[in-house]
């Protein structure tokens, strides 16, 4: 008779704050506090910020929350406060500790608060090559303990804030430091601390990308068809965002991007034409209609192209047809990026970004020496650790597969 298997070891769950769940800092009294405590405090500086995104209008934060040794853990109003200098001048040049900051540093930024040095917890793990990179899930890695995450998709627009909320939101940062210090432990173990340190200081220049053309982001746009529908997609698209930013709300709960392709569709001329559906259609029906009449009004020239123009390379799949050699360098670097990937236990990506190697690829510099593409590779902003890792792959590509 087989043995059934061993039961999965149930993880400790955290639920409280080391020192209870603080109260919520809302005026310059507090914050001034706040800054001295951190000010004193030693050791690195762990940092986040929940936002309210799928609620309210574009992606500022709703509360900040900072932790540092000797400080304890202080949670900020930044809507009553929205000028956190003090805490910036506070914090100085001391290293912040966060997960995913890509996700938090425009929204911190807006508030006053700007890194001079900063650590990554996700971009670490994903340097390390964990197989999950969530907070949650690096925190189990390294801390064997299990982190509450039920609250991250909530409206943190709310006030007053709900208590489970606030301990959700201490924690989060009461476990940054331990596992910052494990992780850099094993960066060193992995001679991977360079990697990281380069990875890191990217983040500080680091700014979202800002879409020329967001509207054609619309989920479903492909149903459109024709130049003049694109114009009324763009309107429409143009029209939602308008409404949603005046009443601070989130433009999918305006309409979802579904009943803008139906109001697409249906081109209404009068509010009696636009199609049933989503609430939203009908309580702004006066505006869709507008937003048609305006692309209606629109010339030839002025309507939306079909296709976004890029100066991008074509899609791999179509490389063996258009330029066979540029196909045999790309599949000669892919295996050689993947075999280094999988010995240094790192997303390939990570090693270089898809976009970066094919550009190189495709349209090699002239002459075609380890230098110009390394001068290509940063001109791409690839880190000089990757372009150690890679330039070689791509010369030697190169000079097999010329053309």
């Amino acid at each position: 008779m087989s043995e059934s298997p061993a039961p999965e070891p149930v993880l400790e769950r955290l639920t409280e704050p080391e020192d209870g769940v603080p109260h919520v800092i809302t005026t310059e009294r507090e914050l001034l506090e706040c800054a001295r405590a951190v000010a004193a405090g030693t050791g690195p500086v762990a940092l986040d910020a929940e936002r309210a995104s799928g609620y309210r209008y574009g992606q500022r934060a709703y509360l900040v929350q900072v932790r540092r040794d000797d400080a304890g853990t202080w949670l900020i109003d930044p809507i009553a406060l929205p000028d956190l200098s003090p805490l910036d001048e506070a914090i100085g040049t001391a290293e912040w500790l966060l997960h995913a900051a890509t996700q938090d540093l425009p929204c911190l930024a807006e508030v006053g608060l700007r890194p001079r040095q900063l650590f990554d917890t996700e971009l670490g793990a994903r340097l390390l090559g964990l197989p999950r990179v969530g907070l949650a899930a690096v925190v189990e890695h390294y801390l064997g303990v299990s982190l509450a995450k039920e609250h991250s998709a909530v409206d943190w627009s709310t006030r007053p804030l709900p208590t489970p909320w606030l301990r959700y939101a201490a924690l989060d940062v009461e476990v940054l430091a331990e596992v910052r210090n494990l992780m850099g432990v094993d960066l060193a173990a992995q001679d991977k601390s360079e990697w990281a340190r380069q990875e890191f200081d990217a983040l500080l220049s680091w700014a979202p990308a800002v879409r020329e053309e967001p509207w054609r982001r619309i989920s479903g746009l492909h149903k459109v068809r024709g130049a003049r529908a694109l114009g009324i997609a763009r309107e429409l698209w143009y029209a939602r965002d308008a409404i949603a930013r005046d009443r601070d709300i989130s433009p999918g709960r305006v309409v979802p991007d579904a009943a803008l392709v139906a109001i697409t569709q249906a081109a209404p001329s009068s509010t009696a034409d636009l199609p049933t559906g989503h609430r939203g259609i009908a309580r702004y029906g006066r505006d869709w209609v507008a937003a048609v009449a305006r692309a209606r009004a629109l010339s030839d020239a002025e309507l939306p192209e079909p296709t976004v123009r890029s100066d991008a390379p074509p899609p791999p799949r179509a490389w063996a047809d258009r330029d066979p050699l540029a196909a045999a360098r790309l599949t000669h670097v892919r295996e050689q990026l993947a075999t280094f990937a999988e010995d240094r236990s790192i997303p390939v990506e990570n090693v270089l970004t898809p976009d970066s190697l094919r550009r190189v690829l495709w349209s090699p510099p002239e002459p075609a020496t380890p230098e110009a593409f390394d001068d290509a590779l940063a001109a791409l902003d690839a880190r000089p650790w990757q372009r150690e890792v890679v330039v070689p792959m791509i010369a030697a590509a190169v000079a097999e597969h010329p053309g």
